[in-house]
C-alpha cells in the first residue's frame, strides 16, 4: 500500500533529480551544455512519445543531450584514464596492493588537466557502490572478482590481470555520457585520500534493505512491459550460457596445463635414451626437441587465454548480474507507481462512496457529530489525499519513464560493446589455437624430415649388424670393405652368366645331331 506523504521530491539542494542523478554542487547540470533550441527539440521528441509530457523532465532532457553529444562525437574524447604501477604494501596484520590512477582531462569542471593518485581495490568498490546508489537506473560496469582460484593475489600474473580489469572498469565509466559526470567519480580521480569520503557512504544495513526491496519487486510486479520481460529472459540465458563456456574453458585450460607438465617430463626421457643408443642418438634428440616445442606452444596458449579470454568472459558474466540488478530497480520503480496508482483508485472510490452516503451510521455521528459535518470533513480529507496521490503518481510515472529510457540506452551501448568484445575473444581463441597447432606441426615435421634424410645410412647400419666391430672401424675402411664386397659379388654374377650361356650351346648341338639322325 503506497504511503501518502507531503514530502514529494524536488530539485533543490540535497535532493535527487527524477532520472536518479544528483544535482551538481554548483547548481548547474554538467550535462546541460546544449543550446535552448536543441533542448526544445529533444523535449518535443519526448512529448510525442507515449507519456512524453511526463518524460520531458529537465533531468532526462539534459541526460539525453549529453548522451547524443558524446555518442555522436566519438573523436572528441576529453577524459583519459590509465591504471598501472601496482605496489604491494605489507603491514604486521595486513597486506594489500595499490594501483596508480593517472588522469588527463580537458573538462572545465576539473581544476587541473592531470591527476595522479593511488587507489586500492576497496576504493574501486566504494566508487561502484556510490555510482549504483546515485544512478540506480543506469548500468554501472562490474568490478573484477576480489580473489582468484587459479592464481595467488600477489603474483605478478594476477596483478597484471587485475590491473587490466580495473583499467577497463574506469574506461567504461569515462565513456558513459552520464556516469562520467558523477561527482563521486570526480572525487575518485582527483582526491589524494578517500578515507573521509568513504565514511560518508551508506551502511550495510541500508544496502541490504534496498536489495531486499528491489528483489521482492520482481515477484510483486503485475504488468511489466513485455520489452523488459524479453530483456530479463535474454540476460538470464546469456549469463547461463556464458557461465557454462567459462567453466568448460577453465577445465580445458587446466587439462592443457597438466598436458604441458606431462610433456615437460616426456622430453627428457628421449634425451636420456639417446645416451645409450649411439646409432639412434640424433633421431631421439630430434624427438625430444619436438616434444619440448609442443610443451612450449601449449604453455603459451594457456597463458594467453588465461590473461585475455577468460577475464573477458568473467567480466560479461558479472555484467549479466549487473543488468539483472538494474532490471530489479526498474521493476521497483514501476511497482511504486502501480501501488500509488492503486491507492489513488481506492481513494477515488472512497470519495464516490462518501458522496452517496449520508454518514448517519459513521463513527463521527455515533459520538454525536452532525452527519453533514462528518461527510464534509471526510470529503475534504479524501480530496486532499487524492491531490497528493495524483502528484505522487505523476512523479513516479516520470521516474519510471526515465528509468526505462536510461536502461534502454545503456543496454544499446552494452550490446555494442558486447558484440565487439565477444568477437575479439573468439578471434583470440582461434588465433591462439592455430598458432599452437602450427608450432606443434612444424616441430613434428622437422622430425619426419630428419628421419627421412637419414635413410641413406641404412646399408651401413645393416652391415654393422652383420659384421662385428664395423662401428669401431674408421669410415674409410668400412667403405673399402663395402666396395670389395660389391666387386666380388659382381664377379660371381658374371661367372653365373657365362655358365648359363655354355649350357645353352650344348643343348643346341644335341638338337642338331638328333635332326641329322632322323
Amino acid at each position: 500500500m503506497a504511503e501518502v506523504t507531503d514530502d514529494l521530491p524536488n530539485n533543490k539542494a540535497g535532493s535527487t533529480l527524477e532520472n536518479g542523478t544528483e544535482p551538481d554542487s554548483s547548481g548547474i547540470d554538467p550535462l546541460s551544455s546544449g543550446t535552448d533550441g536543441e533542448e526544445e527539440l529533444i523535449a518535443t521528441i519526448l512529448a510525442s512519445s507515449p507519456g512524453g509530457a511526463r518524460a520531458s523532465s529537465t533531468g532526462s532532457t539534459t541526460a539525453l543531450m549529453g548522451s547524443l553529444k558524446l555518442e555522436d562525437d566519438t573523436d572528441t574524447k576529453d577524459l583519459f584514464i590509465t591504471v598501472d604501477d601496482p605496489q604491494k604494501h605489507t603491514f604486521k596484520v595486513d597486506a594489500y596492493v595499490t594501483y596508480r590512477v593517472f588522469t588527463r582531462t580537458t573538462r572545465g569542471n576539473y581544476d587541473n588537466s592531470e591527476y595522479s593518485v593511488r587507489r586500492r581495490y576497496q576504493d574501486f568498490l566504494w566508487l561502484r557502490q556510490k555510482l549504483a546508489e546515485s544512478q540506480p537506473t543506469h548500468l554501472v560496469p562490474p568490478l573484477p572478482e576480489k580473489h582468484s582460484m587459479r592464481m595467488d593475489r600477489f603474483s605478478s600474473e594476477f596483478l597484471q590481470t587485475r590491473q587490466k580489469a580495473l583499467n577497463q572498469f574506469l574506461e567504461r565509466i569515462a565513456e558513459h555520457p552520464v556516469l562520467s559526470f558523477n561527482e563521486s567519480f570526480k572525487v575518485f580521480l582527483t582526491a589524494k585520500e578517500l578515507t573521509a569520503h568513504r565514511k560518508q557512504g551508506s551502511g550495510i544495513i541500508s544496502r541490504v534493505g534496498s536489495s531486499l526491496k528491489t528483489t521482492s519487486s520482481t515477484y510483486l510486479l503485475k504488468n511489466r512491459d513485455p520489452e523488459f520481460t524479453i530483456m530479463h529472459e535474454y540476460i538470464q540465458t546469456f549469463g547461463d550460457k556464458l557461465g557454462s563456456v567459462e567453466r568448460i574453458s577453465g577445465r580445458v585450460l587446466q587439462e592443457e596445463t597438466d598436458y604441458a607438465a606431462d610433456l615437460d617430463t616426456y622430453g627428457p626421457v628421449f634425451r636420456l635414451w639417446a645416451n645409450s643408443e649411439v646409432e639412434l642418438s640424433d633421431d631421439l634428440i630430434n624427438i625430444a626437441d619436438a616434444v619440448e616445442g609442443c610443451a612450449k606452444a601449449t604453455k603459451n596458449s594457456v597463458e594467453t587465454q588465461d590473461s585475455t579470454c577468460i577475464p573477458t568472459l568473467k567480466e560479461y558474466i558479472l555484467y549479466a548480474e549487473a543488468v539483472k540488478d538494474v532490471l530489479k530497480r526498474r521493476d521497483y520503480f514501476q511497482l511504486e507507481h502501480e501501488l500509488a496508482a492503486d491507492e489513488l483508485s481506492r481513494k477515488k472510490n472512497e470519495r464516490e462512496q462518501i458522496k452517496i452516503s449520508d454518514q448517519a451510521y459513521s463513527f463521527g455521528a455515533f459520538i454525536g457529530k452532525d452527519p453533514v459535518d462528518v461527510k464534509e470533513e471526510k470529503s475534504t480529507r479524501v480530496e486532499s489525499q487524492i491531490e497528493k496521490l495524483q502528484r505522487q503518481v505523476e512523479y513516479l510515472s516520470d521516474k519510471t519513464e526515465c528509468a526505462n529510457a536510461d536502461l534502454k540506452a545503456d543496454m544499446d551501448r552494452w550490446h555494442k560493446h558486447k558484440r565487439k568484445d565477444v568477437k575479439q575473444v573468439l578471434v583470440d581463441i582461434a588465433e591462439q589455437q592455430t598458432k599452437k597447432y602450427e608450432q606443434s606441426l612444424a616441430a613434428w615435421e622437422s622430425v619426419i624430415t630428419s628421419l627421412r634424410n637419414g635413410r641413406g645410412d641404412d646399408s651401413t647400419l645393416e652391415l654393422s649388424n652383420l659384421v662385428p666391430g664395423v662401428l669401431s672401424q674408421p669410415e674409410s675402411d668400412v667403405v673399402f670393405e663395402t666396395n670389395s664386397a660389391s666387386k666380388s659379388t659382381s664377379a660371381e654374377a658374371d661367372d653365373a652368366l657365362d655358365m648359363g650361356s655354355d649350357d645353352l650351346d650344348i643343348e643346341a648341338e644335341l638338337e642338331r645331331e638328333l635332326e641329322q639322325i632322323e
